[in-house]
């Protein structure tokens, strides 16, 4: 390209180049497409315009990066009554395009064109840029500052993308869009990135790790539908220190929805809700680890209909995750981990078969306030849940879940929670104090259910009643005694420590005495029993 002014039109500028410039200074479309391509579509033409196809495009559709930037950096005044801007569609972009730490002023709109080498905006400025279902070889826009939006919809990239600390003042838009990895094994690497609206990627696809470490996004962030596969790495989604101040959706989407032909500039946002019970709907998959370590999301966290699909050695982790509300309502993973330790949600929303089985989860310091199941979810599968929990005994999960159910007026359920902790506990202790607690367990049912004590109380009272109205023992006073009463007797000999007047008025002998000794030791055992068990209910209040 021959040396040009700022803004003065290069001699040596194609046919193809001529049309772009002059589109430019009027603000309209340069559509280098087939003919007919936004009418009636000829046998052939479709392939022919994909730029993700076999076709080749040739010279007559393409134009060189340096024009392309010079247009944008240094672009001619726009025709009087204009607003110059660079509208392309199947255009063929020839070179590297480097914007790198350039301003661009006029908005960008490129639809169905094709890169034959990386983008390079590294610290660049735009306004507004939309690249819709553009074949790019890699996009390198680290510290990218844009005013408006960054749209990349039906794109597809094939040595992926690179947003490091970059700057989206309104909203993100990739759905639909392919990205495979780059060298180092990213799909998507946008570490610091800050988006001040919107963040949506439904049905996006990637073959690589998606890094979002430290991102912060101002509204949701719209991951429904999206496919994440790394079976390079550890991680599909790699997002510890996410910021979303609202919503993170990575839940299913409902594919009732009429998607945005090539002739439209962009796709309607939200291309589809959450699906209903019945409807068509494609899941939201992750063939991968995923970290959300120490995220915060300001209104809910929504796995609805996930699923994820990890080896022995990957986790989800969600460690000290806070959040209003986690709906953990997707597919059970069979096989890796799901980590919540440390984590602070209001509403837990989940289904009994969401779940890992023994080993599977981790929920050590895992605080939640309110429960919201979905579908039937009965007290002995969330107790199951606690257990798979705790390959070790910890008494905090029990507690937690306990407090839970007090809180929500369901204290049957609370005392079951505690007597399952107990239980538990019992396990770890050595063979004494094991047997104490079987002993209190028999009993008393460790005090949570205080009637049985007072049924063991009225067996031993009529048993030791019955026994003794078969015998009167003289008394130990012959001028100084109470009347005989075998049924006091018997109930004074079994309180500890109240004297009801029987006892020690009476000389029993032989195997009555053995009887008398038997009801005391009884007596003793029972009331420690239930004071145990009091003492505990009265430490839980």
């Amino acid at each position: 390209m021959t040396e040009a002014r700022a803004g003065e039109e290069p001699a040596d500028l194609t046919a193809a180049e001529h049309r772009m410039w002059e589109a430019y200074r009027t603000g309209s479309v340069c559509d280098l497409s087939s003919p007919g391509y936004r009418r009636e579509v000829p046998p052939g033409a479709a392939d022919r315009d994909d730029p993700h196809g076999e076709h080749v495009w040739g010279p007559e559709r393409g134009v060189r990066a340096g024009v392309v930037a010079l247009l944008l950096l240094h672009g001619p005044a726009p025709v009087p009554g204009k607003v110059a801007s660079l509208k392309m569609r199947g255009v063929r972009i020839t070179g590297r395009l480097d914007l790198s730490g350039g301003t661009v002023g006029p908005y960008v709109e490129l639809q169905s064109c094709r890169f034959d080498s990386e983008v390079q905006l590294s610290e660049a400025r735009f306004g507004t840029l939309r690249l819709i279902n553009c074949a790019i070889p890699r996009l390198e826009a680290a510290r990218l500052h844009t005013e408006g939006d960054l749209h990349m919809p039906r794109c597809r990239v094939a040595r992926g993308i690179r947003l490091t600390d970059a700057q989206i003042g309104t909203d993100l838009l990739i759905s639909q869009a392919v990205v495979q990895r780059d060298s180092k094994g990213r799909a998507i690497t946008a570490d610091g990135m800050s988006v001040a609206q919107d963040f949506q990627a439904e049905l996006l696809e990637t073959y690589g790790e998606l890094s979002l470490r430290g991102a912060k996004v101002g509204v949701s962030m719209n991951l429904r539908g999206a496919r994440l596969r790394n079976p390079y790495g550890r991680y599909a989604l790699n997002a510890p220190q996410l910021t979303v101040e609202r919503t993170l959706y990575l839940t299913s989407i409902a594919m009732d929805y009429g998607p945005g032909g090539s002739g439209s500039s962009t796709p309607p946002y939200g291309l589809g809700l959450t699906p209903t019970r019945g409807q068509r709907a494609q899941r939201f998959e992750c063939r991968g680890g995923m970290r959300l370590d120490d995220g915060r999301f300001g209104d809910a966290i929504d796995f609805y209909g996930a699923r994820f699909v990890l080896t022995d050695e990957q986790e989800i982790s969600l460690r000290r995750i806070q959040t209003p509300e986690f709906r953990f309502v997707g597919e059970r993973p069979e096989r890796g981990r799901v980590v919540v330790s440390g984590a602070k949600v209001v509403k837990l929303v989940d289904t009994s078969t969401s779940w890992p089985g023994p080993g599977g989860v981790s929920i050590e310091g895992f605080v939640y306030e309110n429960l919201a199941p979905r579908g039937h979810f009965p007290l002995d599968r969330r107790l199951a849940w606690v257990e798979a929990a705790a390959v070790e005994y910890s008494p905090e999960p029990y507690e937690r879940l306990a407090a839970v159910l007090r809180a929500s007026g369901e204290d049957a359920d609370a005392r079951e929670v505690l007597l399952a902790k107990q239980r538990r506990r019992r396990t770890t202790l050595p063979p004494a104090a094991k047997a104490w607690g079987y002993l209190q367990d028999w009993t008393v049912v460790y005090g949570y259910r205080p009637g049985r004590a007072a049924l063991w109380m009225a067996v031993l009272w009529a048993a030791g009643a019955l026994l003794f109205s078969q015998h009167k023992p003289p008394p130990i006073k012959g001028d100084e005694h109470p009347h005989w009463n075998a049924a006091l007797y018997a109930l004074d000999l079994l309180l500890p420590v109240i004297d009801l007047g029987q006892e020690g008025q009476w000389k029993v002998a032989g195997g009555w005495q053995w009887g008398a000794a038997t009801l005391v030791v009884l007596g003793w055992i029972l009331a420690t029993t239930v004071a145990a068990g009091a003492s505990r209910l009265l430490r839980r209040g």
